[in-house]
């Protein structure tokens, strides 16, 4: 086996961080009846409402089956709604969901945030933000 190149332990070291910060939010959010994917959903549904089921798969990180799934449980829940224009379902918040995600979403912002105001600067998150941003940036263009 080769050596790794600097490029895949990044790589590496982001899916770990990731995997472990999901682990971790998951645990947090259980005190708001959520998951990490829930939350997600709700953050989304409520930045682009209404929105369809396609576009909201494209924003999150659930697959196309997991995302109905989610969708219909979230329905029964009385989170959401979803409302048929002609062909197309779109998706939007009840009142229920959006008391519970204003109830979710400083907390979370504030567990997900302490990972890096507790262990870099501001300078260093700043320089973080901008690298990542860069990489986030030319991952989309190939995909284009």
């Amino acid at each position: 086996m080769k050596k790794n190149t600097l490029g895949s332990l990044i790589w590496l070291r982001m899916m770990r961080f990731t995997h472990e910060s999901n682990n971790l939010s998951n645990e947090f959010l259980k005190q708001f009846d959520l998951t990490t994917a829930q939350f997600d959903v709700l953050l989304q549904i409520s930045i682009f409402e209404p929105i369809t089921q396609s576009e909201l798969a494209e924003k999150v990180t659930v697959t196309q089956g997991g995302i109905s799934r989610m969708l219909t449980r979230l329905e029964q829940e009385q989170l959401i709604a979803r409302h048929q224009d002609w062909k197309t379902k779109f998706i939007s918040l009840t009142p229920k969901g959006n008391e519970k995600l204003n109830n979710a979403f400083e907390a979370q912002l504030a567990f997900q945030s302490s990972f890096f105001d507790e262990t870099l600067t501001k300078e260093e998150q700043k320089i973080l933000y901008k690298l990542i941003s860069r990489v986030q940036k030319s991952s989309e263009q190939r995909s284009k």
